[in-house]
């Protein structure tokens, strides 16, 4: 596979040349670049197979390159120190990304799922999904990329009636009825959506509070949801529940 780096710092693109060429032999470099108008120059001149993009740059960020590069005909592995925005934008859209500074099993792990992908025809395009929730503004026309067990689905926000915790998987209850159960925890899709009109309302359910239809009071209480379903409120849920509705 072929790879470009895009990266502002000359530390940040020299490491992670290194890494690469120790650790990950399958990645030929074709070139670096330190900010997004010689990145996407670069792109156009190479055509890589993997950009290795650093988010936060000078006059411009990641996801400005992607806007004007056109079409993402590459797979992009986002370089970023820890940063709340985009690192949901990235979990949304199953993107691969890897935390600054960085980690070489990390690194190698990247590596080998986009290799693993590219030997599928049901590979997400992950970058059209990122840009096309970084640029919506109404919330809950974004979408997620769910994992399941022959690929995964891109599911609507608006289609997510809540999600309940099955122990270390987490089950989507969606508008049309159908149930979806992810590998993923409960938290992680709380971390991922509480920003989106989503609310953890009890250790086992996380809600979309634009399907509730009605509250019953109690010591937490419990909510009816548009399905009919009956979700428990925890009483230390409970304040911030109603917070969202007054």
């Amino acid at each position: 596979m072929t790879a470009i780096i895009v990266e502002d710092e000359e530390s940040g693109r020299e490491t992670l040349k290194n890494y690469l060429a120790s650790y990950c032999p399958e990645v030929t470099l074709l070139g670096m670049a330190d900010s997004v108008k010689t990145g996407v120059e670069l792109v156009h001149k190479t055509k890589p197979d993997i950009v290795f993009l650093d988010v936060e740059m000078p006059f411009g960020n990641g996801f400005d390159l992607l806007e004007q590069v056109g079409e993402c005909n590459f797979e992009v592995v986002f370089v970023t120190a820890f940063s709340n925005y985009a690192i949901k934008a990235l979990n949304l859209s199953a993107s691969y990304y890897i935390l600054k500074p960085v980690d070489i099993d990390e690194l190698i792990e990247a590596v080998q799922k986009i290799k693993q992908n590219k030997v599928k025809s049901n590979q997400p395009d992950h970058t059209k999904i990122l840009i096309e929730n970084l640029k919506n503004v109404n919330k809950l026309s974004k979408k997620i990329t769910l994992p399941i067990l022959d690929g995964f689905e891109v599911i609507s926000l608006s289609d997510i009636i809540r999600c309940e915790a099955q122990d270390n998987f987490t089950e989507f209850h969606l508008v049309n009825g159908k149930k979806l159960l992810i590998c993923r925890t409960l938290k992680f899709y709380e971390e991922c959506l509480t920003e989106f009109d989503f609310v953890r309302v009890h250790k086992s359910h996380l809600i979309n509070i634009n399907f509730v239809t009605k509250y019953t009071k109690g010591k937490g209480g419990y909510i009816t949801m548009s399905d009919n379903t009956h979700v428990e409120v925890s009483p230390t849920k409970k304040d911030e529940f109603l917070g969202k509705f007054v």
